[in-house]
């Protein structure tokens, strides 16, 4: 049981790890975290369980891409400690495979959520709510700072 206790509290790491260390990462989570906030606090969305699991995959595959991405940015800085023609290709590739994901799943992501009347929802919500519509762009201006704020240091 110690094992598997461990090995959770080793995935844990790797994923805060990667939240502090990539900006990239912490863009796709905050993108993540509004669209799911949009989904489940308000109804404009209409969507079955199906489409629900899809969108579960892809965000699953994206936020996983990235973090297989800092692995390999890390081996490849720990193999080569100077550069090297292939650590570059190492790295350009992994960063490609995280773009694919990333732009498959805004296409899975439009596919799924391109549904005009939950637009209008939003927008009369919105206009007639101005506190909540105030809330959501504070709640912009804090998510910039997650993203673009201070450059964090990676924990021992």
């Amino acid at each position: 049981m110690r094992g598997l206790i461990k090995s959770f509290k080793f995935a844990f790491r790797g994923v805060l790890r990667t939240t502090q260390k990539e900006r990239n990462f912490r863009i796709h989570l905050v993108c993540m975290i509004y669209m799911y906030a949009f989904l489940g606090i308000f109804d404009w969305f209409v969507l079955d369980k199906a489409q629900w699991a899809i969108l579960f995959i892809a965000n699953a595959i994206v936020l996983s891409a990235e973090i297989f991405n800092t692995a390999i940015e890390a081996l490849v800085d720990l193999a080569t400690r100077q550069q090297h023609p292939l650590a570059a290709i190492a790295k350009d590739c992994a960063a490609g495979a995280v773009l694919i994901c990333a732009v498959m799943a805004v296409a899975v992501g439009v596919i799924l959520l391109w549904q005009p009347s939950a637009f209008t929802a939003m927008y009369d919500y919105f206009r007639t709510h101005l506190w909540m519509l105030a809330a959501f762009v504070i709640s912009l201006g804090i998510s910039m700072t997650f993203i673009f704020g201070k450059k964090r240091n990676t924990p021992k």
